[in-house]
């Protein structure tokens, strides 16, 4: 019985969330149409405002922002503790083969 209980009672919480994320239905098509258009128009004149590309990306504190290709640091030889580099990496294993 009390199998039959949690199970009841799982599966009443799993239709009660399920249920609960329902989209906000717009109240007016005509006025949410509108809205859309301005917000295309708004995106397209940021877009021609747009800092360059080869801008310093840095977050709000400051520090570069990791995410970027520039503010990476190029790409070295990966080792192990031991200082051997370490074969699971494709670029050790590419320059053992030159060598």
């Amino acid at each position: 019985m009390k199998k039959t209980w949690v199970l009841f009672l799982a599966l009443f919480l799993t239709t009660a969330v399920l249920h609960s994320q329902t989209k906000p239905k717009p109240a007016d098509k005509k006025a949410s149409k509108t809205v859309q258009k301005q917000a295309k128009k708004e995106v397209s004149t940021t877009e021609t405002k747009a800092a360059p590309a080869s801008a310093n990306h840095t977050k709000k504190d400051g520090t570069p922002d990791k995410r970027f290709k520039e503010n990476k640091k190029p790409a070295a030889a990966k080792t192990k503790k031991d200082g051997t580099p370490d074969m699971r990496y494709k670029e050790n294993k590419d320059a053992k083969r030159k060598s």
